[in-house]
């Protein structure tokens, strides 16, 4: 696990058995990113053990279809059948791309006219090449970089490359004779909106979320001023604030970085 993670993330695991290797934040290219040294260690566990009983195993979540194909399988369907097929648009985010590959595939089958937006975080390229074909963000330019990685506050969203599920949604679905890419657009969500959108849901809703639900929240917002009254939009709160606090829900933290 990236080293400049909440703290919790990985104390949450350990109570639960597991050791956890905390690794310093690095591009992919680095033989020491954290999934490169997932798979190193899934390949030397049991690798000493003759008899074939212990072996370890890489998920390879990034790449693997096996991810998009769970949420094509279960979560697509789950939200069509909430929804009755009554939804004009899907928000999410892209960590693994995973989530927003599956979904969106499946409703694009299911419901006609559908649209599907990426909530992107502020340093992560993925909204600019989804809306105008080059991997780019702002905090790339030279001398303004303050973090490894994707330079933004949000855990677990947002990269600088394409992984294989993500990269599926750049196609043209089967069939379509437009060639269209199966998203409509894409947010780049400041720091200080994810804030201000997670302290709003906190105090008027009671609901306590992570930063990348809250840059699904802030994107749904989008959505929803450019379609108008009477559609419904659908994204997915997917962490708790329980798992940022040290970090996101950390009010010290976040007034020390202009974010009040």
């Amino acid at each position: 696990m990236p080293s400049d993670q909440a703290i919790e993330k990985s104390q949450l695991l350990e109570r639960h058995g597991a050791t956890v290797e905390r690794v310093a934040p690095c591009s992919i290219v680095d033989k020491n990113n954290f999934v490169n040294v997932a798979r190193r260690r899934a390949a030397e566990y049991g690798a000493d053990d003759k008899s074939g009983t212990r072996r370890g195993y890489f998920v390879n979540q990034f790449e693997n279809p096996l991810n998009s194909d769970a949420h094509y399988r279960s979560t697509g369907p789950e939200i069509f059948q909430q929804t009755n097929g009554h939804i004009h648009a899907f928000v999410h985010g892209s960590g693994t791309g995973g989530t927003i590959a599956g979904v969106t595939h499946y409703l694009k089958q299911q419901v006609p006219g559908i649209m599907s937006f990426l909530a992107d975080p502020q340093g992560s390229g993925l909204a600019n090449k989804v809306n105008h074909g080059v991997m780019f963000a702002a905090t790339e330019r030279e001398g303004t970089r303050r973090r490894q990685q994707v330079d933004t506050l949000v855990e677990g969203v947002g990269l600088n490359r394409l992984t294989r599920n993500f990269a599926n949604l750049l196609k043209p679905m089967q069939g379509d004779s437009k060639g269209k890419c199966m998203l409509d657009g894409a947010v780049s969500v400041s720091d200080r909106d994810a804030v201000r959108m997670s302290r709003w849901l906190m105090a008027n809703d009671g609901l306590f979320i992570g930063s990348s639900g809250a840059i699904n929240c802030v994107t749904a917002l989008h959505v929803a001023h450019r379609l108008g009254p009477g559609h419904t939009i659908v994204t997915i709160l997917a962490d708790s604030g329980q798992r940022h606090l040290t970090k996101f829900w950390n009010d010290q933290a976040m007034v020390s970085l202009g974010h009040d």
